[in-house]
């Protein structure tokens, strides 16, 4: 009897899980489906993020004693983080810049320490707000628009009108602790 619980007890944690990952796989799909990018050019930029990362470790000073991170949306990427002179931020662009797909690169590496934990926490308060707004907002696709923080500045990524555009950066100048907003906009 005791054996049969455990058996019955194992079979249902394993089919949540598989609940959970069904549910999450249609979400990854819906939001695939309302990408403005095709599906072709979505596996590009999850491509060029990984091929950045793996770039930018190549370099033993920037593995070691920088944080950074490179986000692509339709081949314009994204450099944010932080090294500790100039001559890093050049290697990290030049790391990445031979690799397929990359049509653009905006350099936004910040010279300075590395942000802290409670920075990275704060950040990612400040983007769950940011897009919480977004969603509510009326005339705008948040679907299309990726939303990175970085030391309180918020970075707007993808591919959208001038009106989206102006709506999605008004919303996110008015959130609260956000210091500054970076358009990186690819315009329809």
């Amino acid at each position: 009897m005791f054996k049969q619980s455990l058996i019955v007890m194992g079979t249902v944690l394993l089919l949540q899980g598989c609940a959970a990952a069904v549910v999450a796989g249609t979400a990854g799909a819906v939001t695939a489906a309302n990408d403005r990018r095709t599906l072709g050019s979505q596996i590009d930029d999850n491509n060029i993020e990984i091929k950045s990362g793996i770039a930018i470790n190549d370099v033993e000073r920037l593995k070691d004693h920088a944080n950074l991170n490179a986000i692509s949306v339709n081949g314009i990427v994204l450099l944010i983080g932080q090294v500790t002179n100039q001559e890093m931020k050049n290697e990290a662009q030049i790391a990445i810049e031979k690799i397929d797909g990359i049509r653009k690169i905006h350099n936004q590496i910040r010279i300075g320490s590395n942000i802290s934990m409670s920075t990275k926490t704060h950040d990612s308060w400040l983007t769950s707000k940011v897009k919480t707004q977004l969603l509510t907002t009326e005339n705008i696709s948040s679907n299309n628009i990726k939303v990175i923080t970085e030391n309180s500045e918020v970075f707007l990524m993808g591919l959208v009108t001038d009106a989206e555009a102006n709506t999605a950066v008004d919303v996110a100048r008015n959130v609260s602790g956000v210091e500054r907003v970076i358009k990186v906009f690819e315009y329809l």
